[in-house]
């Protein structure tokens, strides 16, 4: 079982409780099908938990055969920094079917983003850097498809269907209480 390399930080987009019991960290792509279809599945498990549950999402964008998916991981950080990152995330993955840069910039627009500000920050590559790191991360932990989750540190091999995720979120909310 590989483990998470780099530690979740101040850097990281993080949902939920920040002294949460368990960290479920996701590296997923915009573009990818099960990423996607994983979404609905992770609110779920984030509606289970609550504040006892810290969410994280670090860039896995798979440029090769998704060519848009850069483009979102920026929009997407684009939008962190008007504090609005996990609306545009939401965004992004509710219209991944019809996933372009027109798109991007209309989600920008409805969530009061100026699109041309985005626009300038992809053409200057404004969060490459990030997003590099986030995915070279993803290759020291052993990523090597998309989603990939880790749970607490340790990879979680299961699928990524909300009663799979719940029952080894518990397994180890369990394990952590009784380590303390």
């Amino acid at each position: 079982m590989s483990k998470l390399r780099v530690p979740v930080s101040a850097r990281d987009h993080i949902s939920g409780g920040r002294n949460a019991i368990v960290t479920l960290v996701e590296y997923g792509d915009y573009e990818c099908p099960h990423c996607g279809a994983a979404q609905p599945n992770v609110h779920r498990v984030q509606a289970q938990f609550g504040d006892r549950l810290a969410f994280v999402f670090r860039h896995f964008p798979l440029t090769e055969i998704h060519p848009h998916a850069l483009d979102a991981a920026q929009t997407a950080e684009f939008a962190g920094d008007h504090g609005q990152f996990w609306a545009m995330h939401d965004a992004i993955f509710r219209n991944q079917r019809v996933l372009s840069q027109t798109t991007l910039f209309a989600l920008a627009t409805s969530l009061g983003l100026s699109h041309v500000d985005l626009r300038d920050a992809i053409q200057r590559g404004r969060y490459l850097d990030k997003i590099n790191e986030d995915f070279m991360g993803g290759i020291r932990s052993g990523v090597n498809g998309t989603p990939t989750f880790f749970i607490n540190g340790e990879r979680y091999n299961g699928n990524y269907l909300a009663p799979s995720l719940i029952t080894a979120i518990n397994a180890e909310m369990h394990a952590a209480v009784g380590q303390s």
